[in-house]
């Protein structure tokens, strides 16, 4: 065996050693696993647990007499889907449908609903100790909205809390 290949595996050997211990550091702690998007170039993320599938734009169908943040509805394989304008929901202008525009269809309180979002970024994983309480003050949504903030390298992350950001009565 010549030296080059014995240094390959030794690099290998070294490579597994650090995953491994990279596993073993993940395995001791929570991991949340988030579909982030962003709004206003502030991005957010939902539970990826929470989340059926992402889609492009379909044909929203409009409701009358729903507040303005729900934009209308979709069907999905033979289910009707209410679609919920996230920019409109926080109170943010709203935006241009763009090639980048989709849809996250997501499962809260036993109900599939659809995010209008500007645009899906990626997967984050994120370990608990990398996530805050929401703080006192958050300018442009309401705590409510908020389950928490987290920290990825030079990035935040809003987290959001579903439940109350879909099914609370709009405040006027």
């Amino acid at each position: 065996m010549d030296l080059n290949e014995l240094l390959k595996q030794e690099e290998i050997l070294e490579e597994d050693a650090v995953g491994a211990q990279e596993e073993d550091l993940y395995a001791d702690m929570n991991i949340m696993q988030l579909v982030s998007f962003l709004l206003e170039d502030v991005e957010y993320g939902i539970d990826i647990l929470s989340v059926h599938e992402i889609m492009r734009m379909p044909e929203i169908t409009r409701l009358p007499n729903t507040p303005s943040f729900i934009k209308g509805v979709i069907n999905l394989r033979g289910n009707v889907i209410p679609v919920v304008d996230v920019r409109d929901r926080f109170g943010f202008p709203l935006a241009e449908i763009t090639e980048l525009t989709r849809i996250i269809v997501i499962e809260t309180n036993d109900k599939l609903v659809g995010l209008l979002v500007d645009n899906v970024y990626q997967v984050v994983r994120l370990p608990d100790s990398n996530i805050d309480p929401p703080a006192d003050l958050i300018e442009g949504v309401s705590e409510e909205f908020i389950k928490g903030i987290g920290r990825l390298k030079n990035r935040l992350i809003i987290i959001l809390n579903l439940d109350n950001m879909l099914f609370e009565e709009e405040q006027e």
